[in-house]
């Protein structure tokens, strides 16, 4: 019997117990109880800031928004023995509802499965069964919201969001987990005072690890579905009008060639659009939920921020350097080798080396990376990556830029060539399709579009 199939039938029962709600005059904050049936028990918890002024007392739109948030968690720790049955003893789900959690968990663990070597499907993954009620308390008339939440990853993307909403007039207050430097660097480098950096804690029960390392199930989640609902509660705890989402066209691109397995499913347009019917139709909070970048692809991102280099020394995108204090590059992983070579048209080699700490382009360790993210493998690596295509436009521009310069190819764009895959016969007019790209699959209101328009109409 696989492991997975002998921890399902070992442990066949995962129950949300309870999640509870204890408030004060600036924060709130929630505590879970999980537990996989007979092995362990997990205790996470949230804070969240909130003005003074605001209650949450007795508010059945905060419970359920404290439940969702809630189901978002528990896969975390469901996924370490992937029960049959998920009991639900606290809240309420309809049918409609189940399937909705089903389909993000389903597709949200796609690279946990393929990782994991699991084989299952969405019908028969899980059961799962209610026995929770209503959040306590009395609707009350929804409040008066205005102003955008802008989540906050220290990156290119959401600093690009950022600057152009602020530029463009927009009130914005930003949103992150726990504090990292570069991400307060993004607010103050936007020209935001501190004070416009509302910053959740989220408290992770260490426990899990303990499981992982004695052999259980670990891998990839959903996290972005997690940042989403998180995001909705304080949007809603400080009356903001929509959350300013960063994720772009190029999100939607399967990892695995052939399969349905997406690293970012929750960032994909599939994911948005889903959450926003939840959100209409169970959350109920008025808020609006959208990505600013939808239209566009990473390219058109990464050469638009070059625009604004004031955030050069600032921005961060490397998950492993996410975990030192401060936020570093790591320089070691896929993710650092796509943000270089996504820049690499637009900046010289001593300024890709000056952002990054190291020359990447000529680190050789790089090859098996390099190899994925042009399309050269079975999948690209399991990052948030762009595209295969405009991985390959930015290195095949980056080459002419040098050869028109007269400089040395760096060793991986030596072997590129090598390879018989630089083809400056049709650069110009894929170079050309790409910058003017928009894809119109996307929830943007009129006004953001307009705002969004003119920036490309600047900077493209």
């Amino acid at each position: 019997m696989d492991k997975f199939s002998k921890l399902r039938s070992e442990y066949p029962t995962f129950t949300y117990r309870s999640y509870s709600i204890t408030e004060s005059d600036d924060s709130v904050k929630i505590n879970f109880v999980f537990s996989i049936d007979g092995l362990a028990q997990f205790t996470p918890s949230w804070e969240f800031p909130k003005p003074e002024s605001i209650s949450v007392k007795n508010d059945p739109v905060f419970g359920r928004l404290a439940f969702s948030m809630g189901m978002a968690e528990a896969v975390s720790y469901w996924k370490a023995a992937c029960s049959p049955k998920f009991i639900v003893e606290c809240g309420t789900l309809d049918e409609v509802q189940i399937k909705w959690w089903k389909k993000l968990w389903y597709l949200g663990l796609g690279e946990f499965f393929y990782v994991n070597g699991i084989t299952t499907d969405q019908d028969s993954l899980v059961e799962v069964v209610v026995k929770g009620t209503e959040p306590a308390g009395t609707e009350q008339e929804m409040p008066s919201l205005s102003g955008c939440l802008v989540p906050i990853g220290g990156g290119k993307d959401s600093a690009l969001t950022l600057e152009t909403l602020v530029q463009a007039g927009k009130e914005c207050k930003c949103y992150a987990i726990n504090k990292r430097a570069s991400i307060s660097a993004t607010v103050s480098t936007a020209g935001l005072p501190d004070s416009a950096l509302i910053t959740a804690k989220r408290n992770f029960d260490r426990s899990l690890v303990d499981l992982n390392s004695k052999g259980f199930l670990n891998g990839h989640t959903p996290f972005s579905s997690v940042v989403a609902f998180s995001a909705e509660i304080t949007a809603y705890l400080n009356r903001l009008a929509y959350i300013v989402l960063s994720n772009e066209d190029s999100a939607n691109e399967s990892t695995v060639a052939g399969q349905d397995v997406n690293h970012q499913y929750s960032k994909s347009f599939e994911f948005e659009k889903d959450f926003r019917f939840y959100e209409e139709n169970y959350l109920r909070t008025g808020i609006y939920y959208f990505s600013f970048l939808r239209p566009l692809a990473e390219f058109q991102i990464a050469k638009m921020f070059v625009h604004h280099r004031k955030y050069l020394p600032v921005f961060r995108s490397c998950n492993l350097g996410s975990k030192v204090s401060p936020d570093i590059w790591c320089g070691n992983c896929p993710k650092c080798l796509f943000v270089a070579l996504i820049l690499s048209p637009f900046l010289s080699e001593s300024e890709l080396t000056e952002v990054f700490g190291k020359d990447m382009l000529n680190d050789e360790s790089f090859t098996d990376y390099f190899t994925e993210l042009i399309g050269r493998s079975e999948h690209k690596p399991f990052e948030c990556v762009g595209s295969i295509d405009e991985v390959n436009l930015a290195v095949s521009l980056a080459i002419r830029r040098m050869k028109s310069e007269n400089a040395p190819l760096p060793k991986l764009f030596g072997k590129y060539e090598r390879d018989g895959l630089y083809s400056p016969e049709t650069l110009d007019k894929r170079y050309s399709d790409c910058c003017s790209s928009y894809n119109t699959e996307n929830l943007l209101p009129e006004e953001f579009r307009k705002i969004l328009s003119e920036e490309m109409r600047n900077l493209l």
